[in-house]
């Protein structure tokens, strides 16, 4: 999580999709504000009025419900997707504010959306295991007064356990301003985000992860 740009960088997570209930309660991460504060998610009203922390420290760590609020073509956007985890105590983890980041939403509600659910499950058809990787480019504007980055792009790479040995990878990047999904090999992806982040090289998963 970057607290500059109030984003998450990215999540990692095994794919495990289930139909459970949506949760519809969102979350911050008290141990953003200090150490001393605890490692489970709590609701904002229960760190300010239960462990007394104030709304500017709260504010100064990490994205809030009313950065959120009044949005024109964005939304909500989960980087690590609610309904890639069967569990109920998964699939609430996802509904923190870490876990969120401005989305065009004509892409959150249909590529992306379409990729997440779709795309995914034929992809990982015969899959033993399949880990992934989901990230966010930070951009150059923001909501919430300044407060929140809106990425440039979203990316998201899976590599899957056909077998004992066997293994196969893929990738998709997404440009936060329209509607659609370019799926790559990992390799591609891989180069094309050390470009996007000014990096030498980025690896997103052991050499074992066919980048072909």
């Amino acid at each position: 999580y970057d607290i500059d740009l109030r984003i998450p960088v990215y999540s990692a997570y095994l794919y495990q999709p289930g139909d459970d209930k949506r949760p519809n309660t969102w979350m911050v991460e008290p141990q953003l504000v200090g150490s001393n504060y605890p490692k489970t998610m709590e609701k904002e009203w229960t760190l300010l009025n239960r462990f007394k922390v104030s709304f500017e420290q709260l504010s100064e760590s990490q994205a809030l419900l009313q950065d959120y609020k009044n949005l024109t073509g964005l939304n909500r956007g989960h980087l690590n997707p609610n309904g890639h985890h069967g569990d109920p105590f998964s699939r609430k983890a996802t509904f923190t504010l870490t876990n969120i980041v401005p989305q065009d939403a004509k892409l959150n509600g249909g590529a992306w959306n379409n990729y997440e659910q779709q795309t995914m499950m034929r992809r990982t058809q015969g899959c033993n295991n399949t880990y992934v990787v989901v990230g966010a480019v930070p951009g150059k504007s923001y909501i919430g007064n300044g407060r929140v980055n809106k990425p440039s792009y979203l990316w998201s790479s899976a590599c899957c356990e056909l077998g004992t040995k066997n293994t196969k990878a893929w990738g998709v990047i997404a440009e936060n301003n329209r509607d659609e999904v370019e799926l790559l090999t990992l390799g591609e992806l891989e180069e094309t985000l050390s470009l996007l982040y000014g990096r030498e090289s980025v690896s997103l998963f052991h050499s074992a992860c066919p980048r072909e």
